[in-house]
């Protein structure tokens, strides 16, 4: 029953193009926060896709990364008000401003500690994210 979870979410995933995951990612983390805060977390993917040396919609789905894709990227987020400018983030991750978060490439709600954030301060606070360089 595990292999066939993980071969459902596999088909999911393949089913989806870069950008719909992208802009589900986008969607699923930041939706909230308005045009900045999906911003910055679209620049999140773009340094992480950098420093990986991996596509945007590979970093998306490397798991334990993003919350909301534990179970796969959540295609019914594409049809909520902000998707439209989530899918404009999504095509056009390359030319996202990674300066606008200064290079970071961690984050977390100002809700919880995650156990990276232990001792550190974070470099940019936008709306309810704070943005951490590890």
């Amino acid at each position: 029953m595990k292999y066939l979870f993980f071969f459902l979410l596999a088909i999911s995933a393949s089913a989806a193009t870069d950008d719909q995951i992208i802009a589900c990612t986008i969607l699923g983390e930041a939706r909230g926060e308005g045009e900045a805060g999906m911003y910055a977390v679209a620049a999140v993917i773009k340094q992480r896709s950098i420093e990986r040396h991996i596509s945007p919609a590979k970093v998306c789905l490397q798991k334990l990364q993003f919350s909301c894709n534990n179970n796969g990227p959540q295609l019914n987020l594409l049809k909520t008000k902000q998707s439209n400018y989530a899918l404009e983030l999504a095509r056009n991750i390359n030319k996202i401003d990674t300066k606008y978060i200064k290079n970071c490439n961690h984050y977390h709600t100002k809700s919880v500690k995650p156990y990276w954030s232990k001792n550190k301060k974070p470099l940019i606070v936008i709306g309810n994210h704070e943005f951490y360089k590890l």
